[in-house]
């Protein structure tokens, strides 16, 4: 499923921003990512099947404290929800819990095996 994710990183100076970015794209199923907001500190990631949690973590160990802020499905396919639902379910409550059922023994007068 193709995503894209806003991950906000406190970053200084051009170096903590390049390593950053460096660190996002290494990361598995990322196709783009890009800086965003007034003075940079946001990172949009856009791809497919990227663990968020992963990636901001990720983040934090190398550069620095990473704010994971929106995640999102990227819009390209549109469902008709033109369908009728499925109809529901019943659950038969009225079912017994265990059900009783005589085993066939060898010996139907004992049973047991010691006397």
């Amino acid at each position: 499923m193709k995503q894209t994710m806003v991950v906000k990183v406190t970053m200084s100076d051009e170096k903590s921003r390049s390593k950053a970015l460096k660190v996002v794209v290494g990361f598995s199923g990322v196709e783009s990512a890009s800086l965003k907001g007034d003075d940079k500190s946001q990172i949009e990631v856009t791809g497919d099947g990227v663990d968020a949690v992963q990636l901001t973590s990720r983040l934090r160990k190398s550069v620095g404290h990473a704010e994971l802020v929106s995640v999102s499905a990227v819009g390209g396919e549109k469902k008709e929800e033109a369908e009728e639902p499925p109809a529901a379910y019943v659950w038969p409550y009225n079912q017994p819990l265990y059900v009783y059922q005589e085993l066939p023994y060898a010996h139907q007068q004992d049973p047991c095996s010691i006397m």
